[in-house]
């Protein structure tokens, strides 16, 4: 029960971006086109953003094995927060080359991380369910993102749209740091490891130390006195 309120506490953390991202990308392509991007140009900045995503998610991936998952989720929601208000801010499509490096690099720690996160808290036989209850957060943010990121851009313009994005992220990083703990638990030998590693190898330590101790006494000059 305790590893389900975690894992409904993290889809709601990250359901904020979900909303921002339909929001945003139902309208973006049509925003850089404004800003002077060619069809081509608007193809070539989503490519920037997938070719460094493929770069980085196997690095990423070991770092949140290293340093744990919530910092690794942590940084990526930052990340979107930055991405989408610098989105905002330009004034030259030239511009979201680099600002999509940095999406393509947030996409990827999320991508690699989430399902690591989940993995981790959920138990062996339920790891199916936890993974669509992930796919259903997504699917509801992209049911209210793409409506209401059209709506707002009609009636409040591009940027100002971008920007409640950017703020809707934020909120959810807010409840992200503030609710939802560690997935894995610090390891004696440095880096994480998942909950039931940690309980196995506890199991084990404790299981083997009379043994050890039998042999050791078994082995013993004195013991055959």
């Amino acid at each position: 029960m305790a590893a389900k309120k975690r894992l409904y506490t993290f889809y709601i953390s990250v359901l904020p971006l979900m909303v921002c991202s339909g929001m945003v990308y139902s309208v973006l392509a049509i925003y850089i086109s404004e800003l002077g991007a060619s069809k081509t140009e608007i193809g070539m900045i989503y490519m920037t953003g997938s070719a460094v995503g493929a770069l980085i998610s196997p690095m990423v991936g070991r770092v949140s094995d290293r340093i744990g998952r919530k910092p690794v989720m942590a940084m990526s929601m930052v990340g979107f927060t930055v991405a989408f208000a610098a989105y905002s801010l330009i004034e030259s499509a030239l511009y979201a080359f680099p600002i999509q490096a940095l999406e393509g690099a947030t996409w990827a720690a999320m991508g690699t991380v989430a399902s690591a996160f989940i993995a981790d808290l959920a138990p062996e036989k339920e790891r199916g369910w936890a993974m669509g209850m992930y796919e259903r957060t997504w699917f509801i943010g992209w049911i209210i993102g793409p409506m209401l990121g059209g709506y707002l851009a009609d009636t409040i313009g591009f940027k100002a749209t971008l920007i409640i994005g950017s703020a809707l992220t934020f909120a959810g990083l807010v409840v992200f740091l503030l609710k939802v703990g560690e997935s894995r638990v610090a390891s004696k030998a440095g880096g994480y490891v998942s909950p039931g590693v940690a309980m196995s190898a506890a199991h084990s330590s404790h299981t083997k130390l009379p043994l050890t101790s039998t042999s050791r006494s078994a082995h013993s000059p004195h013991a055959s006195q």
